[in-house]
């Protein structure tokens, strides 16, 4: 059917054919769009915490509201936002990148898709449903990481804390589907000549948080599982009055949410190194260092997990090991940013906006792993632990890091999904205030932290030394609102009358671009044959072997 004839098609068999669809772009496209729109919800959710923690004493929402909020903007911002968004970018280019048609599995494919999209939806109709038949309570108040004892039926009647179990749970579902799906697919579809050792970055990195979902969401799911018989049939795994355990409980869930930041942030990093080699035009400095490091972060990652909890009492032995294996971690992590600008270093760079975002996400990642680091070390952290020197901390890696890192990538890409490229004028500006609003917002917290403010609080006495600090912390909040909402205009302006993009507006030389802008439903006419790292520049420049300046 010609480009035409389907856009004069009823725009309900379009839909259809959006719901029905096994094509992984598609899927893709979904992943990243429905975790935007929880984005902005979770955004929603952390804009009212501000304004009620702008100033002393302020009611904007009642205690028990703010206590709902951080909860479903936690959740919402690990298990909706980031895990789909990086998940969705690996269903659109792996398969893209290693020279394949389409994912090994294209129905579990689907079916991982709309696990995730029911959960989330699950989740969020816990504001409605969450009273049960008690009457007591709506969205969860238990926190993203749910510690025992507050969700026991003594602390949480109704079934708020079981819409958020269940919803956590179903989604993990989906997401395990969707890795198996990935380490398939890199393993035994990839194109002629595409080596392990010829594999773009990205898919290196999809690969390894694809395998380290493996190992770290089923303890998550068995420990959701003991929390539902602990709430419905009196089993009392965590229940300490009982003979259980609720420290029990911490390892499961930091076994899975520790390496969770390391599953969201290496896509981050996969991102990166294909951006910057394309805008510095040299390849990537180090390569099999890199490789070397990604697979190294997800093997540690896996042993870090309790430096979460240095505050429990594990004991002198346990908190050394785990302070060694979180320092430890730094290496790999450190090896990648000396590639990063080691490959910039010399090079013809061009500040478009996915290079601005880049180098917007080294400086605020480096000041994430540097306080990751103070935060390795036991008797600092026993200090600061849930104080918001570790808000400060988190966000820096999953806003500062993360959040622009996968900016850097909707620009880059957007071109290569929809044809058209996005305003260079507007993207400067989401930038711009981007940068200047989350550091207003984030940098502050470090001094809030410092100064002995806790995390979860409702509200705090006019006495503590924290007013200016928390009002400088709001104030960066209508700037990273301005921002977003101009990357909305930009993106829809962009569709309607954006400027062509052409297959390969970027120069760039991964197999992605190899094909038309968007891609056709069977990605490759022919199956393209892969002889170095950089098979579009060999296509395109046969006459030059070494490749882009160097």
């Amino acid at each position: 059917m010609s480009p035409e004839a389907a856009a004069r098609r009823p725009w309900l068999e379009h839909a259809h054919d959006w719901v029905v669809t096994v094509d992984h772009k598609r899927l893709g496209i979904m992943y990243v769009v429905s975790g935007l729109v929880f984005f902005v919800v979770a955004g929603i959710e952390a804009t009212l915490m501000r304004l009620q923690l702008a100033w002393p004493g302020l009611h904007i929402v009642p205690p028990e509201t703010f206590n709902r909020l951080f909860t479903m903007h936690g959740t919402s911002m690990v298990f909706l936002v980031g895990i789909p968004i990086v998940f969705g970018f690996g269903n659109y280019l792996v398969p893209l990148m290693i020279g394949a048609r389409d994912l090994a599995f294209p129905r579990l494919n689907a079916f991982g898709f709309w696990m995730f999209l029911f959960a989330g939806l699950l989740l969020h109709w816990s504001f409605i449903g969450g009273e049960g038949l008690s009457g007591s309570g709506s969205a969860p108040a238990v926190g993203w990481f749910a510690y025992a004892p507050l969700t026991s039926r003594a602390f949480t009647p109704g079934n708020a804390t079981d819409y958020w179990n269940l919803a956590v749970f179903i989604a993990g579902v989906g997401t395990i589907g969707t890795a198996i799906n990935i380490v398939a697919t890199t393993l035994t579809m990839r194109g002629p000549g595409m080596t392990l050792g010829r594999m773009p970055i990205f898919v290196w990195t999809m690969v390894t948080v694809s395998a380290m979902t493996l190992f770290i969401l089923p303890p998550l799911s068995a420990a959701q599982i003991m929390l539902l018989l602990d709430r419905f049939l009196g089993a009392h795994f965590f229940d300490t009055q009982a003979g259980g355990s609720a420290v029990m409980w911490q390892h499961f869930f930091w076994f899975f949410g520790h390496p969770e930041v390391y599953v969201l942030m290496l896509p981050g990093f996969g991102f990166v190194s294909e951006i910057i080699p394309v805008f510095s035009r040299k390849v990537i400095f180090g390569y099999a260092t890199l490789v070397a490091a990604t697979v190294s972060i997800g093997g540690v990652a896996l042993s870090t997990w309790a430096h979460h909890m240095f505050v429990v009492g594990m004991g002198t032995g346990l908190n050394a090991v785990f302070a060694l294996s979180t320092m430890l971690i730094a290496v790999p992590t450190g090896i990648k940013i000396f590639n990063w600008l080691a490959t910039m270093y010399g090079g013809r760079i061009r500040f478009r906006t996915p290079m601005l975002f880049c180098c917007a996400f080294l400086f605020q990642f480096l000041c994430a792993g540097l306080t990751g680091v103070m935060l390795s070390v036991a008797p600092f952290d026993w200090q600061l632990s849930d104080s918001y020197f570790v808000v400060a901390h988190f966000h820096f890696v999953l806003i500062g890091g993360l959040l622009f890192a996968i900016f850097a990538a909707i620009y880059y890409w957007f071109p290569k999904v929809t044809g058209r490229m996005l305003s260079e004028r507007l993207g400067r500006w989401h930038f711009w205030l981007l940068v200047v609003g989350f550091n207003l917002t984030f940098l502050t917290m470090h001094g809030q932290g410092v100064l002995g403010m806790p995390r979860r609080i409702y509200t705090y006495p006019a006495d503590r030394g924290w007013e200016m600090w928390n009002l400088v912390t709001t104030l960066g909040v209508p700037l990273q609102i301005v921002a977003v909402l101009i990357f909305a205009v930009n993106v829809a302006v962009s569709l309607r009358r954006g400027e062509r993009a052409g297959d390969d507006p970027w120069d760039a030389w991964t197999l992605e671009w190899a094909t038309s802008s968007p891609p056709p439903e069977y990605n490759f006419e022919t199956i393209p044959v892969t002889t170095s790292r950089r098979p579009l520049w060999d296509m395109k420049h046969p006459d030059d072997p070494d490749g882009p300046h160097e």
